[in-house]
């Protein structure tokens, strides 16, 4: 089943094979193949953390970067596999896992002319979404799609809300240079302003505390402030996640689990006719959910 990178129509057979080991899922070659994906992904990510401790580069230097240049290699084959496989291989090198796959290997090579650059390979780590379709759990991609609706809803209040607090801080912070002064390590503005982010936060590093009854008085009112503004963006994606919701189900998309309802296994649309195979919406194959 091609998805939305659908397979190379033209050319020798064996980029028809190539294609259904390394975007299927429902074939044993795909499944197999997405497993040792995984593990060569994981280990990929803990040999450049293992690089950066010190006392271990230091033993076992030449060993990490052998290992590094080895899964690089592999993955730049993947990568070319994936290009070599596909109808549309523009398609696939703007998607987002053709963008991080191809993130994923650079690094390796720019090191040759800029060291040190070669740790940021640690964004291979983003390769493990693929196992979302390993395990089959794509269906519940929707429900990310819900909160990214939800988040995108209330990107306004959130960011008047970031307005005022960042309003708040640097009032705050202002006070607080003037009431303490450098003397009590508030040497300037800026730094007050960074104090008062720290406290609001209800982070408290300590590196900075007032000493006067005054200065003092103010931290706690800054404290009891942040712990009340903790729930303000809490509150206001969870009332745009309800409107979501709500939305999905005027509009016939119904999350995994309701028992009863013929559901597409695709895009999740609902309200099909019960002998429906397939849905009337993309295509997909119409499955009945089960009360579990």
């Amino acid at each position: 089943m091609a998805g939305p990178i659908s397979r190379a129509q033209n050319g020798p057979p064996w980029r028809g094979q190539l294609y259904n080991i390394l975007f299927e899922t429902d074939t044993r070659s795909g499944r197999v193949f997405d497993v040792v994906l995984m593990v060569a992904i994981l280990a990929s990510v803990l040999v450049v953390m293992l690089d950066s401790v010190e006392s271990i580069m230091l033993r076992h230097g030449l060993l990490l970067l052998a290992a590094e240049w080895v899964f690089t290699v592999l993955f730049t084959l993947e990568y070319a596999g994936r290009l070599a496989s596909v109808e549309s291989k523009r398609r696939y090198a703007l998607s987002f896992f053709g963008i991080v796959d191809l993130l994923a290997i650079i690094p390796t090579y720019l090191s040759l002319l800029l060291p040190g650059t070669r740790f940021l390979v640690i964004i291979r780590v983003l390769r493990v979404l693929r196992v979302f379709r390993v395990l089959k759990l794509v269906r519940y991609l929707g429900e990310a799609r819900t909160l990214a609706r939800a988040m995108a809803a209330s990107r306004y209040r959130i960011i008047v809300f970031l307005i005022t607090v960042l309003t708040m801080v640097v009032i705050l912070g202002s006070f607080m240079y003037l009431i303490e002064g450098p003397d009590a390590g508030f040497t300037s503005i800026p730094v007050s302003v960074y104090w008062a982010v720290v406290t609001l936060t209800t982070v408290g590093f300590g590196d900075i505390t007032p000493n006067t009854p005054v200065g003092q008085l103010l931290a706690v009112i800054i404290m009891l402030l942040g712990y009340g503004m903790i729930a303000v963006p809490t509150g206001i994606v969870s009332v745009e996640m309800v409107y979501a919701a709500r939305a999905a189900g005027r509009t016939g998309v119904v999350p995994p689990g309701t028992a009863g309802d013929m559901v597409c296994s695709s895009c999740r649309a609902a309200e099909h006719d019960p002998d429906a195979r397939f849905c009337k919406t993309c295509g997909g194959t119409v499955i009945e959910i089960m009360l579990e």
